[in-house]
């Protein structure tokens, strides 16, 4: 008689779900490459999708077509701090499995989920893991380092790695845990639109807060000369503060839509930015 191993045994599988304890331990160590293929169209993407990829086949094994939407899907944009990006990985996968079961699903529902917790995972991740821990743990490094004593690198490595390493484990454990115990319920008691549209409210709300503190637009211009010249920029902030890098936001969006070549949005953003401000249009 063949013995299981607890981590061969499917997770969730009362409802039909095929994942392992053994499929999110792989999730974990395919999540350590993450940012190596960073770019700036769709930035940790292709790290994302090289995470969760085997546990996707795993789910549509005798569903080619599901694969290959599924596949698709997940290619979309995807940013957040990677020590903790294990978390959105498992409950994606999770939420793929109740899509690969019902046909009633709607598969949307995925990507906005992700969207919505990129932000607010982000800011905890970047708070506690890169401007906490890594400080901390090239204080520490460096103090030691600097004295020629070999404890510094070695206590570097070790202080910033072991938490992220055993964190990264967690996340992905529990956020395929909390994808199937409780979006399973969601989807059961019909409530899962309402918790699609939270999400998407949620996730409106992170990117035009990312719109207004990463997107830069400023006007040099001025109406009328000297003392009482009126700064266009200060009526563009009366009506609404961010007007500028909201509508430049707008018009790189509608390109994006249009399918225009991003290194060629880059280099023309670059080139009419040294026209603006030579001619005093735009400000620092």
């Amino acid at each position: 008689m063949m013995m299981t191993s607890k981590a061969d045994t499917p997770i969730n599988a009362e409802n039909g779900g095929v994942i392992t304890k053994k499929d999110l331990v792989r999730m974990f160590w395919r999540s350590l490459p993450m940012e190596f293929s960073w770019h700036y169209e769709r930035q940790m993407h292709m790290g994302f999708e090289f995470m969760i990829g085997p546990a996707l086949k795993k789910i549509y094994k005798d569903d080619p077509e599901g694969l290959k939407e599924a596949l698709h899907r997940n290619l979309e944009f995807f940013n957040c701090t990677a020590h903790v990006s294990p978390f959105i990985g498992g409950i994606t996968l999770a939420m793929e499995e109740i899509n690969r079961a019902n046909d009633d699903f709607d598969a949307s529902s995925i990507n906005a989920v992700k969207a919505a917790l990129m932000g607010p995972l982000s800011g905890i991740g970047d708070s506690l893991i890169l401007g906490t821990l890594r400080v901390l743990a090239v204080g520490i490094g460096t103090s030691l380092a600097v004295k020629g004593n070999i404890l510094g690198p070695i206590l570097f490595f070790l202080i910033f790695n072991v938490p992220t390493f055993i964190l990264r484990y967690v996340c992905a454990i529990k956020g395929y845990e909390l994808g199937a115990n409780y979006l399973e319920k969601v989807q059961a008691s019909g409530l899962m639109e309402k918790f699609m549209l939270a999400a998407a409210i949620l996730g409106v709300m992170v990117i035009g807060g990312m719109t207004n503190e990463l997107v830069v637009a400023k006007t040099a211009l001025k109406i009328g000369s000297g003392k009482s010249a009126t700064q266009i920029q200060s009526v563009l902030d009366g009506i609404m503060p961010g007007l500028l890098p909201l509508a430049a936001t707008g018009i790189y969006y509608k390109l994006l839509q249009k399918k225009t070549n991003v290194i060629l949005m880059i280099v023309g953003t670059a080139i009419f930015g040294i026209i603006c401000a030579q001619f005093g249009i735009l400000a620092a």
